[in-house]
């Protein structure tokens, strides 16, 4: 699959934060995130392995029992159901790949 640039809308999925799918296909999905500052993602866990990249911003993310002060150019991988929460410090762009593919997060 091929996709040109902003050809998919962002949806609002929770306060503060909105999701784009940028390309996907039978095991991946890679997604775009705009996130608000002053908002949290509240502490969660899921069957998808998450690896992100923060292009701009900053964020307070917590993976397991450890926080991590993230800033523009950093990167994370999540291991499934490994419990994680962000504090979102400035507005922050994101972009992350989710392995298999998030059902709820398909245009």
């Amino acid at each position: 699959m091929f996709t040109k640039n902003n050809s998919k809308a962002f949806k609002p999925l929770i306060e503060g934060v909105l999701m784009r799918p940028l390309v996907f296909e039978e095991k991946t999905i890679l997604c775009e995130f705009k996130l608000q500052k002053g908002n949290i993602l509240p502490s969660h866990q899921h069957p998808y392995e998450q690896t992100g990249y923060l292009v701009s911003g900053k964020l307070k993310f917590r993976i397991g029992e450890i926080w991590h002060d993230a800033e523009t150019g950093d990167s994370w991988c999540i291991p499934e159901n490994v419990e994680h929460e962000v504090e979102i410090i400035e507005d922050s762009i994101v972009i992350e790949l989710f392995s298999p593919i998030r059902p709820d997060y398909l245009p």
